[in-house]
């Protein structure tokens, strides 16, 4: 039976939208462990290949298969690619979440959905196309085992005929998700979204609100996860020597990298050049690694806020003693367990000042696959030349979730090593202190182990020590100790990323932000202006320690509102540490904490409502 627009208003399918060209948000409802990802990811790539600014977030439970899943397509031909708080067009596929996912719709949505859920049972005011997918399966998969996998490739033919997808870059989408190396399972998948898109033409007869017209808005873009931009851009640092413990969701980073350390890391004879360990548990990881960089290599670990938590006293050592290190933070949702597989910037905090007594470390905020690539080489360069450990803090929603990417923005200029003495310098000098201030800047001379030369070697203590690196336990020198490593943060100031600032003329309030909060804060800086007449700029923190420019920002604003996602203000809370009483008393905290990844509606009714009061 065809179900037309005609047969949908009568039956209550609502007031239709105008059309709505590249501007919408798809969201799929599966269950974990289905097979959906691969549909899913096809069909975001395929509008990707039209030329539509697109993102994909996966929503995923953190078992292995049977609870719900979602994953959302945002199309935008405005550029957007942050989480839409609203659903535009949905399709149900699983029983369990499919009436709560249809009640949550607005009126006038699409929503196509599995035949026998009766859907239509539920509401009169949306567009509903339910779809017979057991009946569609089964003559395009014989194999009755592969039906479960091929059936969601079925609901790719029915959206792309109802978006207007060209089915053949659903094609080229398709096999190149497969690869060469499984070109059957693609075409038995083809064949299913075929058989999904001739159905669809066949039986529905919609004037679709949502359509998809080609654009030319991707060219010499690709799509990549954060962890594997991040994974390749320690390689193309120097890193050789990995060590981790698997942790959800930063796991899929080192795995990136073994790979690309297969390809890019070998000798002349074909072995390779590098050290990938997986450790018993994260304390050993950081172990491993502050002992392969105190040897000379470029050393890093992969982890998330459980396992941070277990490296404190190593990160520590590392700080005291001043040996570099490079640490990802693939931030997730906690306390504890918390929510393993949602996003969260819940780590800021016990990142700066990780470890006991008086600790300050940099960090390092990416906002796109382009700064995971490019902030990973400047994590090394950083950690060597101030001889300290540095955090990367990436999320979930950065690291698991896709991205449309530019080219990743490699330079070849050389490696900052810091200040590394030869053994031709030790015998120009004569030899050398290890932890005194020779420069001004904290910042205290090294020796690698190996060095040919008698006056190279020094003690590595983590217990009290002067500036020739003997044991002391004197409160003079102790007190020079740790006031030179806070000369030596104050040092970073100038040579961290700098920030991206956005000025806007005749602007009384401000909104900072790092990370991930990227997107959503450019789009509620729109909505803002254009729905309320309300002008906000904009201060984008790549780095932490902060540079000059956040007191001169926040000096030309009435109201600064910090954007967190985070329950407790951490960001806010961080910024309170280096800030006069005058301007904390300009700062407002604005906070997002559910564990999806922040939208641009939330930021934009918080601070209207603010704003009102």
């Amino acid at each position: 039976m065809s179900t037309t627009l005609t047969s949908l208003a009568r039956e209550g399918g609502g007031t239709v939208p105008q059309r709505i060209v590249n501007d919408f948000s798809l969201q799929v409802a599966t269950a974990n462990g289905s097979g959906s990802q691969t549909s899913n990811i096809v069909l975001m790539r395929a509008i990707f290949q039209m030329g539509i600014p697109v993102s994909g977030k996966n929503m995923f439970p953190s078992n292995i298969q049977g609870l719900p899943t979602w994953f959302t397509i945002r199309a935008s031909k405005h550029g957007w690619t942050g989480r839409k708080k609203e659903v535009d067009f949905l399709v149900a596929m699983n029983p369990e979440t499919a009436r709560e996912d249809c009640m949550e719709l607005e009126p006038g949505r699409v929503l196509v959905y599995d035949e026998p859920l009766k859907l239509n049972e539920l509401r009169s005011d949306l567009i509903m196309v339910p779809v017979p997918f057991d009946k569609l399966v089964g003559p395009a998969c014989p194999e009755a085992k592969l039906r479960k996998l091929v059936k969601n490739m079925i609901y790719d033919g029915v959206v792309a005929y109802l978006l207007d997808i060209d089915m053949e870059e659903i094609r080229k989408a398709l096999f190149k998700q497969f690869g060469p190396k499984k070109v059957k399972a693609a075409e038995l998948n083809w064949g299913a979204a075929q058989a999904g898109f001739t159905w669809a033409k066949d039986n529905v007869q919609i004037e679709q609100p949502y359509k998809i017209e080609r654009m030319n808005a991707n060219t010499g873009k690709f799509i990549i996860d954060g962890n594997a931009a991040t994974a390749l851009g320690a390689i193309y640092a120097g890193c050789t020597f990995v060590a981790w413990y698997p942790i959800t969701p930063s796991s899929s980073l080192v795995e990136s990298m073994i790979g690309y350390l297969r390809r890019l890391r070998t000798g002349p004879d074909g072995k390779g050049t590098y050290a990938v360990v997986q450790a018993e548990d994260e304390l050993a990881s950081i172990g491993m690694v502050i002992g392969a960089a105190w040897a000379g290599a470029r050393a890093m670990t992969a982890t998330a806020g459980p396992g941070v938590s277990l490296m404190s006293e190593f990160v520590g050592l590392a700080y005291y003693t001043e040996i570099p290190a490079v640490i990802v933070d693939v931030q997730r949702v906690g306390p504890s367990t918390g929510l393993p597989t949602r996003t969260m910037q819940g780590d800021i905090l016990s990142n700066a000042t990780l470890s006991h007594g008086d600790t300050r470390h940099p960090i390092l905020f990416p906002s796109g696959p382009e700064e995971c690539f490019s902030m990973a080489a400047e994590a090394f360069d950083l950690a060597e030349q101030f001889q300290t450990p540095v955090f990367v803090n990436t999320d979930l929603d950065l690291g698991m979730n896709v991205w449309a990417s530019d080219p990743l923005p490699y330079s070849d200029a050389s490696m900052n090593r810091g200040k590394v003495l030869t053994a031709d310098d030790l015998e120009r000098l004569g030899g050398f202190e290890r932890y005194r201030d020779v420069d001004g800047d904290g910042v205290g001379y090294r020796t690698l182990p190996g060095t040919n030369h008698p006056a190279a070697s020094y003690f590595t203590r983590g217990s009290g020590h002067n500036e020739k690196a003997q044991y002391s336990e004197r409160p003079e020198d102790y007190v020079n100790n740790v006031d030179r490593l806070s000369r030596k943060f104050d040092s970073m100031r100038k040579v961290v990323p700098a920030p991206e600032v956005n000025y806007v003329d005749g602007a009384r309030i401000g909104m900072v932000f790092c990370g991930t909060s990227r997107e959503a804060v450019l789009e509620s800086q729109d909505q803002l202006k254009r729905e309320y007449g309300i002008e906000a700029s904009t201060f984008r923190l790549r780095a932490y320690p902060y540079t000059e420019a956040l007191d001169e920002f926040i000096g030309r604003h009435d109201r600064v509102y910090i954007v967190d996602q985070n329950r407790d203000g951490q960001l806010y809370q961080l910024m309170q540490l280096d800030l006069t009483a005058a301007q904390v008393a300009k700062l407002r905290s604005l906070r997002y904490y559910n564990g999806l990844p922040i939208d641009a509606r939330s930021i934009t009714d918080d601070i209207r409502g603010k704003e009102a009061a």
